[in-house]
């Protein structure tokens, strides 16, 4: 009985340290500090992304390709608008085209009356004058028509004909090759026969076909400046007819036609290149010193008296 009794007494005591030792662990961790919760993603606030550039789309003469123009003056509207401009180099019937078809937001090109017929269509929105040079016609150093010095372009077409000798037509519809046809017609000649060649391609195109052929062609002056400053050998025979102006003009696509396109940026494009600051650039694109455009839209004559 008194062994029962020590047992009883022992397991007591031993409850009894359980119980208190329990209570001692449960005090030390509610004095432990709360754990630091670690950010989320949610809650980090993220930074604002940059807005994408808006696409332009251009439907551009290849002169001003060929030439650089655009290389050169295109950076500072992409940087002032936050826009990305997509160009299609063509010939001016097809960049017309393109505007027609609502596949271009804006277009640049340089056959003045095909212009006009674009606007009053209804396909453009306005007709806006950029700037201007000139057509010259070029050939073979020998000259085998006599052409040099001529400052008529329809005569000096004529004695092309008339002799035989090779002239390379652009062929493309584009506003060189509505010029050539408009001297063939003040000469009364339709140009046929072996001597006559369509190529239908680029003015860049165009002049390394004549170069390698000995043949005579017509070519806007800053198309053949750029490719004569990478070894064209052709020479300058015949400029300075009135009949070789050759004016380029802007036209926004008329959203009327064409829901889609972008005609904001369109007509930021044609506010643009006709402002002082982008004719400044324009006439500060020079080649071995020679300037490849002379700057025309209003603004410019207003700044320049007219000129």
């Amino acid at each position: 009985m008194a062994q029962r009794r020590i047992l009883i007494l022992f397991l007591i005591l031993t409850l009894a340290s359980l119980t208190a030792l329990l209570a001692a662990c449960g005090d030390d961790k509610e004095e432990q500090p709360a754990p630091t919760p670690t950010p989320t993603a949610e809650a980090a606030t993220p930074l604002p992304a940059a807005e994408a550039p808006a696409r332009l789309i251009l439907a551009a003469t290849t002169s001003t390709e060929d030439s650089g123009l655009l290389e050169y003056i295109l950076p500072d509207f992409e940087a002032k608008y936050n826009a990305d401009v997509g160009v299609i180099a063509v010939g001016t019937g097809q960049a017309l085209e393109l505007g027609q078809n609502g596949d271009a937001d804006v277009v640049l090109v340089h056959a003045r009356a095909r212009e006009d017929a674009f606007v009053a269509d209804g396909y453009g929105t306005a007709r806006y004058d950029v700037m201007y040079n000139d057509f010259i016609v070029v050939g073979p150093a020998a000259d085998p028509a006599g052409i040099k010095g001529m400052t008529d372009a329809a005569a000096a077409f004529a004695q092309i004909a008339e002799a035989g000798s090779a002239f390379v037509s652009r062929g493309d519809d584009s506003g060189t090759h509505s010029k050539e046809k408009a001297i063939w017609t003040a000469a009364e000649i339709t140009p046929e026969g072996d001597w006559y060649i369509s190529a239908g391609q680029g003015m860049g195109e165009v002049l390394t076909m004549s170069d390698e052929m000995d043949a005579y062609t017509l070519s806007d002056r800053a198309t053949y400046l750029a490719r004569q400053a990478t070894g064209l050998d052709l020479e300058i025979l015949v400029e300075g007819d009135p009949i070789l102006f050759n004016p380029y003009g802007v036209i926004p696509v008329n959203p009327e036609k064409h829901p889609n396109i972008n005609a904001e940026l369109g007509q930021a494009f044609a506010d643009w290149i006709t402002s002082l600051e982008t004719q400044e650039l324009i006439a500060g694109f020079q080649l071995n010193g020679q300037a490849l455009f002379t700057p025309d839209s209003e603004a410019w004559r207003a700044a320049h008296g007219g000129e």
